[in-house]
């Protein structure tokens, strides 16, 4: 099937790299197969980092599809161009959908891309793990392809300022050998297994970090243990946490809100009828 709207996207970002200055390497790029479906899951540490995990993969000439929440395609903005690209939006509430829409896009041919963290990490370093994309890419009879990004936090990241003209910024793009799970073997285990070679990535490109910070004020990109002033991963644990509750209550306030309004309504609509049907004096 012909696509209209992926490749002026990726020629639009190609472009707003070039512009910037951005410096990609990638390594081990020709472990994302060049046919045929395949899980690439990837960490998560920029708000930008699907334009950059879908760069991976552009050597092989595929496209990734990426599973992404759902109210990024509610968006009047961003929903078409979501939708145009073949996108998989993801329901918090009711996932099962989501799960279903991925493993039949990985036994089409389609490269399905997965945040096993679910959200952006604080630290910068690995969080838990949820088993997803083992499971999809198990019943899917797929490869899972672990990767690493690194650099695209200097952009854009949870608690930090958007630096989106960021010039000349080193970006890694590291890709693991596949793993081939089988309906057999434990989701759990095979997940593990990922982010035990994920973390071999992620160390690996800090290490070859050619970015050189300015001074003290410009190490919030490097995770804690490496020497940066980045979130320990227990103060992001906290940070998270309390974050959800902020996100549920909010949600809560908005049903007892939304409740609130219809019984006003309703009433409102009840003491007019009762007041059109009164006989004048």
């Amino acid at each position: 099937m012909a696509e209209f709207v992926y490749p002026p996207v990726i020629n639009a970002a190609k472009g707003y790299f070039a512009a910037i200055g951005v410096k990609v390497t990638e390594v081990g790029g020709e472990h994302i197969p060049r046919t045929g479906g395949a899980v690439l899951a990837s960490n998560h540490v920029s708000y930008l980092d699907f334009m950059f995990c879908g760069l991976a993969a552009q050597p092989s000439k595929r496209l990734v599809r990426f599973m992404a929440k759902k109210s990024v395609f509610d968006h009047r903005i961003s929903g078409p161009l979501m939708r145009g690209m073949k996108h998989i939006p993801v329901d918090r509430v009711a996932g099962a959908g989501a799960y279903s829409a991925a493993v039949k896009s990985l036994r089409d041919g389609e490269i399905v891309g997965v945040f096993p963290e679910a959200t952006v990490s604080r630290s910068f370093l690995l969080k838990d793990f949820k088993n997803g994309a083992a499971r999809m890419a198990a019943e899917a009879g797929v490869p899972l392809v672990p990767m690493i990004l690194w650099g695209t936090q200097r952009y854009w990241s949870k608690e930090n300022p958007r630096q989106l003209t960021r010039r000349n910024n080193p970006v890694q793009l590291r890709v693991g050998e596949p793993l081939h799970p089988t309906l057999d073997d434990d989701a759990g285990e095979v997940t593990e297994e990922m982010k035990s070679r994920m973390a071999v990535l992620l160390d690996e490109a800090i290490e070859a970090d050619t970015y050189r910070s300015t001074g003290p004020d410009d190490l919030w990109w490097l995770p804690a243990p490496r020497g940066g002033t980045a979130p320990t991963p227990e103060d992001a644990a906290v940070l998270e946490k309390a974050e959800v509750e902020e996100r549920i209550a909010e949600a809560k306030a908005k049903i007892r809100a939304e409740a609130l309004a219809r019984v006003q309504a309703r009433n409102k609509a009840k003491a007019k009828a009762e007041a059109k049907g009164k006989p004048k004096t």
